[in-house]
């Protein structure tokens, strides 16, 4: 057994968690959820320690809350620096920036593809379903599915602006090279 792969599964997971935690948080900003939500008010909670001291020193842009896009890019450098430690490889800084800025967008794009598909299942089931995360997958994926609504409607009722949509994510993807 590898202790140093044990280490840098551990620190990854967790700071790709916490890194996912601050994702959902500025998405969920960015589509006015609503924040009484039990699932908002737990990633205000396990984010504000972080959010609230950078956000004194990060001023937003527009509606975009810069500060959580830079404490994401800070932790995924942080998480990078240690891994480059435990494995003894010395990475250029530049390398490291382009590779956070790539794990990010990966992220962000998993999540949405993620997110359609729940979607996608959650429809199947209609109205039958009632939980509080729910409403805000919808809230979530409807900017990705409207501009694809609007070009092609449903047909016969069926929607097939998730398929759609994750063919140009899963492109995306690939892309990204992942």
């Amino acid at each position: 057994m590898n202790p140093s792969g044990a280490l840098i599964y551990l620190v990854t997971t967790i700071i790709d968690l916490y890194v996912a935690a601050i994702m959902l948080r500025l998405l969920l900003q960015w589509v006015r959820a609503d924040f009484y939500n039990p699932l908002c008010q737990f990633l205000v909670a396990i984010t504000n320690p972080v959010l609230i001291p950078a956000r004194r020193f990060i001023p937003s842009i527009g509606k975009l809350d810069t500060a959580s896009v830079v404490v994401m890019l800070l932790l995924e450098l942080i998480q990078l620096a240690i891994i480059s430690q435990i494995s003894q490889v010395v990475f250029e800084l530049q390398f490291l920036l382009l590779f956070a800025i790539r794990k990010l967008l990966v992220a962000l794009l998993m999540t949405y593809f993620v997110l359609i598909i729940a979607r996608v299942i959650i429809s199947w089931f209609g109205n039958q379903a009632r939980h509080p995360l729910i409403p805000l997958i919808y809230q979530l994926t409807e900017p990705v599915l409207r501009p694809l609504n609007k070009l092609l409607p449903p047909m016969g009722g069926i929607d097939l602006s998730p398929l759609f949509a994750l063919i140009a994510l899963r492109s995306l993807l690939f892309l990204l090279g992942w």
